[in-house]
């Protein structure tokens, strides 16, 4: 439940890039904040789970990580700061069996604001 949580309220931003804080955080943890973002569109089609970086548990720094099933293989002491989810129930009906359409419509569409609330 928590994670379609985060997932509907990091959804409903304009378009217009990744705010100073996330952004900043996600560069200093994937080298751009386009290098993560080219990793999650290439590694988010071959997968079925709800992902998105959160913090990392010792180094501060933010990675990617994909939970497939909603009650186990959870990261212990993160909070998830984006959440992205990839399971067909999420954009079939709109996008059909084109899943890539579906993922690059999802960053157009992320609330940077929520993503830095969670930050925080």
């Amino acid at each position: 439940m928590r994670l379609h949580e985060y997932y509907f309220e990091n959804l409903g931003g304009k378009p217009r890039g990744q705010e100073r804080q996330a952004g900043k955080k996600l560069a200093e943890s994937f080298g751009s904040y386009e290098a993560w973002r080219r990793i999650s569109r290439v590694r988010a089609p071959c997968v079925h789970r709800l992902g998105g970086p959160l913090p990392g548990p010792a180094n501060g720094r933010l990675l990617n990580f994909w939970i497939n099933e909603h009650d186990v293989a959870h990261p212990a002491g993160g909070t998830p700061i984006l959440i992205m989810d990839v399971f067909e129930h999420a954009f079939m009906l709109d996008y059909g069996l084109k899943r890539a359409d579906y993922i690059e419509a999802f960053f157009k569409n992320i609330d940077w604001k929520a993503v830095e609330a969670r930050l925080k």
